[in-house]
């Protein structure tokens, strides 16, 4: 008899209030059961897995021989639709018998009520008997078959919301894993849990040869069972890199810098040095570094076929870097970030005075301020045309000397010629006052 009225959905939410540690026991099973503990959701207290469900009892214990219990089954239509078995009772326990199906079942013990779901487990046999490397595969996942039976167990809440009950499947496999620190990568064991199989397995491509290990279930394994099984060996596809751009730094006191020098992007006052560099996995068997002048890189002007690349930017504007890298088949690529290289506009300024040997570290030396200067030429003379210094470089400066001895107060002359990074040509002449020089001989 169906007991509708009883048990209908209006009271089917206060049952999981009820969901407490009360525990069934079983008589006349193998093994012992494997308990799982659901979500308070799911209106039960517990479910139980038994290997085989055929001649077994299901016991409940009441707090005393007094107490009123009643025991009700339910299926896949949830505890509404429970129906009333009748238990044997031997004092404060009771018991039913069970069914060879996945049921359900409520005991209520005075105003309270507990509920369970009892799996038999020889309605779902879990049998591994090949993995096979999947004919196609993708850049993203690798594909694989499985041959046995380890198909969906499912169990339903109070409510008859069907929910699934893993089966604690593995599967073990090796793959890449980057190690910052050794700035490598290296190869790491993943497990990925399986809540049940069916045909093709799916997970994330390795980045490395591997074979996969299947093993299970855990129901079998709790009962001294299960098996594992091997794949034939996978060759990987899917290639991956981890890139850096390091500027080489220039401390240079009369040099300008850029205004977003501090932020840490690259370029800035010509000429800039910067190394690339990428480690990839196994299966990059090509790998190049663009550079282009467009975002996109609709036009690459050099190609370097290398992981490692270094480059002396000495022109105004942006230039575009990436890294592309892909596998013997053409298939499978990958492209890291862009690099975005901004060299600045040149500028020359030249101071008209400065004051060697008066204050040491302050003003001592005559240098230019500059930015972007690719080429530089500099000489200055004295009063007389005799040549005292020459400069190769803007990061140069005279320090007032002459053969070694500091020259006398006067001025003095400069004349450059220098480009810039942009193309812009300096043709500069111009007086250098050399004041309070604490030497007065000289030229």
């Amino acid at each position: 008899m169906r007991l509708q009225p009883l048990f209908h959905f209006a009271i089917i939410s206060a049952l999981s209030a009820f969901a407490c540690k009360a525990q069934l026991t079983f008589s006349g099973n193998v093994a012992p059961p494997v308990t799982e503990s659901p979500d308070a959701s799911s209106g039960l207290s517990s479910i139980y897995v038994l290997d085989n469900t055929s001649g077994v009892t299901a016991s409940y214990t009441a707090a005393s021989s007094s107490t009123p219990v009643r025991w009700m089954r339910f299926s896949s239509l949830g505890g509404g639709y429970a129906e009333e078995v009748t238990p044997v009772r031997n004092g404060n326990v009771t018991s039913v018998t069970l069914t060879r199906d996945d049921m359900g079942y409520i005991v209520v013990e005075g105003t309270s009520r507990k509920c369970y779901w009892v799996v038999n487990y020889a309605n779902h046999p879990c049998e591994l008997r090949g993995l096979a490397i999947a004919p196609e595969q993708d850049c993203m996942s690798a594909s694989l078959v499985f041959s046995g039976n380890a198909d969906r167990i499912v169990y339903y809440t109070v409510n008859g919301v069907p929910r699934t009950l893993s089966r604690g499947l593995t599967l073990e496999y090796t793959t890449l894993v980057f190690n910052g620190e050794r700035n490598t990568y290296e190869q790491a064991i993943t497990t990925q849990e399986l809540e049940y199989l069916s045909g093709e397995v799916h997970v994330a491509s390795p980045l490395c040869q591997t074979d996969f290990l299947l093993t299970g279930d855990r129901f079998q394994m709790a009962w001294g069972g299960g098996k594992t099984i091997s794949s034939p060996v996978f060759e990987p596809m899917a290639v991956e890199a981890v890139t850096s751009a390091e500027q080489t730094s220039r401390t240079v006191d009369n040099e300008q810098k850029s205004s977003d020098s501090s932020s840490g992007a690259l370029g800035g006052s010509a000429p800039v040095e910067i190394a690339f560099s990428a480690v990839v996995t196994d299966a990059a068997i090509y790998h190049e570094w663009q550079y282009s002048p467009d975002p996109q890189f609709d036009v690459i002007d050099m190609r370097v076929n290398s992981t490692e690349s270094t480059r002396v930017f000495n022109e105004y504007g942006t230039v575009y870097v990436r890294f592309v890298a892909g596998d013997a088949s053409g298939l499978c690529d990958w492209v890291s970030e862009t690099y975005t290289v901004n060299i600045g506009e040149s500028k020359l300024e030249c101071p008209n005075a400065f004051s060697p040997g008066a204050s040491e570290g302050s003003n001592d030396e005559w240098k230019v301020s500059y930015k972007s200067i690719v080429s530089f030429d500099c000489h200055i003379f004295n009063r007389w045309g005799i040549e005292v210094a020459h400069l190769t470089d803007p990061s140069q400066g005279w320090d007032g000397r002459h053969n070694g001895k500091l020259v006398k107060s006067g001025v003095f002359y400069y004349v450059i010629q220098a480009e810039g990074a942009d193309g812009k040509q300096y043709k500069l002449s111009g007086d250098i006052n050399i004041i309070h020089a604490n030497y007065n001989k000289g030229y």
